[in-house]
């Protein structure tokens, strides 16, 4: 009780902070909340003294910022939210009708990423449920491939050929089930990837438990051990699941925008962006709490899921060394990325030439050129050194404070559930008003919430391996809490997290582009992958290939980073807890298979 009750008032603390930190954002990036809110209100109106001494005396802006925030924490127990700064309506209502725009928008999309993570594992169980599994993991690079797949992009591809081309869906708009189909596939395939490629690396694991191998030789069918199988890995995976939920839901900002949908993430967005700061102290306070609330029924279903094993440490591990895949794939990948990379660099990116512009793809322009008649593989070509750089530094990095935090998730649970609830685009706004405005602001931005699902992977992981029976035979035999932690937690725990952080590094690098378009860091003509993806959005019908080049580089990059992944496994050590069987004499082979350590 004591500890929960401690988690409670952190989790409350950081809430606080948080909320205190977006009051007093205009006055750390020292701006004049006046003139924001005329500029929001009326563009075309100079800020003349009297009128922006007639806005902070309707505002109260005088009285300072922590008035304010008091006054708005006050109204808060009478669901008094205040007043938006820009349409002078009430704030509560708005915010709670994008909120329920968000949460059915978010329904449909983790249906849609359900489906994709079934269709991605469904060779594996096929596989494990015949015993024909030889430890690989089935999943090939197109998972990956799709998890690269920028959101912007999809929902681009999406609105203009099935909603405007082929008539079959609506493309804009917000009123009824049929407008949350193609916003849905937008954000549930590339999450659908993720946890399927997630899941598939936990499920050779699960049939090689002696459960599965006894239900097996008792004749019990395939389905109901692939089911139960499925059931095993399941925990594994909730804290990242519940992760999506907030991600879906609050930080869908891009593909709101392209389909005009007044969610929570594009209301708190623009009440960002012209510092309406009832309007995104309330979104932002409603994150928090969804956040809050994914992470408690995750918490709640990993024990009903698992059961009491998890408390009395009756569990398998589910990280067993695996064979190796096929390990020309990364070669492949790699050697056609540094080829394209190659080819783009000598050629100058910054060339203009008007009489060449949205030209298709020729020998002189292999990828064809822009609006600008630049040459697209020049751009390519070196915008991969500040985009792969960039993103591999983050990711590096964001691996390291995961793995750190996951490994106390008593301190870093609330913090997790905090962070992911916030959209990057609020972070860098944060970011930007503490430090300023420069390249390094979205370095800064992305790392502070990168770090989020690899630190809920660590902690959900370690919780499993720490109920492990290999786990407890080693303790028995008088292994100290840092021996355990280095050769037994950290080698189970280390390779998926490794393969997470992997199949992120293409996320890393459109998010750091998304915040470069908004203004945040670098600026055209920057030849920066993501941005190259933004700049040439508007001619994606006209001229396919402006948009596709950059899309197709990403997306080697996602197969590159997950193949990759498959060379983190972890190897048998020859004398130690791979090869080490405890010594049961005159057992039968189930029994001593229950009690063999990894």
């Amino acid at each position: 009780m004591r500890s929960q009750a401690a988690t409670l008032l952190w989790r409350a603390g950081i809430a606080a902070a948080l909320v205190c930190a977006i009051g007093v954002l205009p006055w750390l990036s020292h701006t004049d909340p006046a003139l924001t809110v005329l500029k929001a209100r009326s563009a075309d109106r100079d800020p003349t003294p009297e009128v922006l001494a007639d806005i902070r005396d309707r505002l109260g802006l005088d009285a300072g910022p922590f008035h304010l925030l008091g006054e708005w924490l006050g109204g808060l127990w009478r669901g008094d939210a205040g007043r938006s700064w820009i349409s002078g309506s009430e704030v509560t209502p708005a915010v709670l009708q994008a909120l329920g725009v968000s949460l059915l928008l978010m329904a449909v999309a983790l249906a849609v990423a359900a489906g994709t993570a079934a269709l991605i594992c469904a060779r594996t169980l096929w596989l494990g449920a015949r015993r024909r599994l030889d430890g690989r993991r089935a999943g090939g690079s197109g998972s990956a491939v799709l998890a690269a797949l920028p959101e912007f992009l999809t929902a681009s591809v999406l609105a203009t050929v099935v909603g405007v081309q082929l008539g079959w869906l609506p493309a804009l708009g917000w009123y009824g089930p049929q407008w949350t189909i193609l916003p849905a596939l937008a954000l549930g395939l590339p999450a659908g990837a993720v946890l399927g490629r997630l899941l598939d690396d936990l499920l050779p694991g699960a049939f090689a438990e002696p459960w599965a191998l006894a239900a097996t030789a008792r004749g019990l069918p395939g389905r109901t051990v692939a089911r139960q199988a499925l059931r095993r890995c399941l925990p594994g995976l909730l804290p990242n699941t519940g992760l999506f939920v907030v991600g879906i839901t609050g930080g869908a900002v891009t593909v709101e925008q392209i389909f005009d949908i007044p969610g929570l993430g594009r209301t708190t967005l623009q009440a960002a962006l012209a510092q309406d700061l009832p309007v995104l102290q309330a979104g932002t306070l409603a994150l928090v709490l969804l956040a809050a609330a994914a992470a408690a029924l995750a918490h709640l279903l990993t024990r009903l899921l698992i059961g009491p094993a998890l408390r009395d440490g009756a569990l398998p591990s589910l990280h067993r060394p695996a064979p190796p895949g096929r390990r020309f794939l990364p070669f492949a990948y790699g050697g056609l990325l540094v080829g394209v990379i190659a080819l783009g660099l000598p050629r100058d990116p910054l060339a203009l030439d008007t009489t060449e512009r949205l030209t298709a793809p020729s020998r002189s322009h292999p990828f064809g050129t822009d609006a600008l008649g630049r040459d697209v593989l020049a751009r390519v070509g070196h915008g991969a050194l500040d985009t792969l750089l960039l993103a591999l530094a983050i990711t590096a990095a964001t691996l390291l404070t995961g793995v750190a935090l996951g490994l106390l998730p008593r301190l870093s649970g609330p913090l997790v559930d905090t962070v992911t609830a916030l959209p990057p685009v609020l972070v860098a706004l944060l970011v930007t008003a503490v430090v300023g405005s420069g390249t390094a602001t979205p370095a800064l931005a992305v790392a502070t919430v990168a770090w989020a699902p690899l630190a809920a992977h660590t902690s959900a992981l370690l919780r499993q391996e720490r109920a492990a029976l290999h786990l407890a035979a080693t303790r028995a035999l008088g292994a100290g809490p840092w021996y355990l932690l280095r050769h037994e937690l950290l080698p189970a725990v280390l390779p998926p997290v490794t393969r997470h952080a992997l199949l992120r590094l293409p996320g890393i690098a459109l998010a750091l582009a998304s915040l470069a378009f908004l203004g945040l860091g670098a600026q055209p003509p920057t030849p920066e992958w993501g941005l190259l993806l933004a700049e040439n959005q508007p001619y994606a019908e006209r001229a396919p290939w402006a948009v596709l080049a950059p899309a197709a580089v990403l997306a080697l990059l996602g197969a590159l980073a997950v193949t990759s992944a498959g060379a983190a496994q972890r190897a048998p050590r020859r004398g130690g807890r791979a090869e080490t069987t405890l010594p049961v004499p005159e057992q039968r082979p189930e029994t001593r298979e229950l009690v063999t350590t990894r």
